[in-house]
């Protein structure tokens, strides 16, 4: 899985599971995608949005975010 951290031009900059970093071009992504949405490899060498990943991530930064500020 890889997490999209930023959009460049032509180019998508995304987080591995590693913490490094890497370029993709959108043309493989599907379209709507947004920065923090989690992909998956597609079979056909494409990504795909996981929903359910991306959903709980950004509910985990929610509740980190809650503690931080009360």
């Amino acid at each position: 899985m890889i997490i999209i951290d930023r959009f460049e031009g032509e180019y998508v900059v995304c987080e591995e599971e590693s913490g490094s970093f890497r370029k993709l071009p959108k043309v493989f992504l599907p379209g709507g995608c947004r920065e923090g949405d989690c992909l998956v490899p597609a079979p056909d060498g494409s990504w795909q949005v996981d929903r359910a990943a991306t959903m709980e991530r950004r509910k985990q930064i929610q509740r980190l975010l809650g503690d931080l500020y009360h």
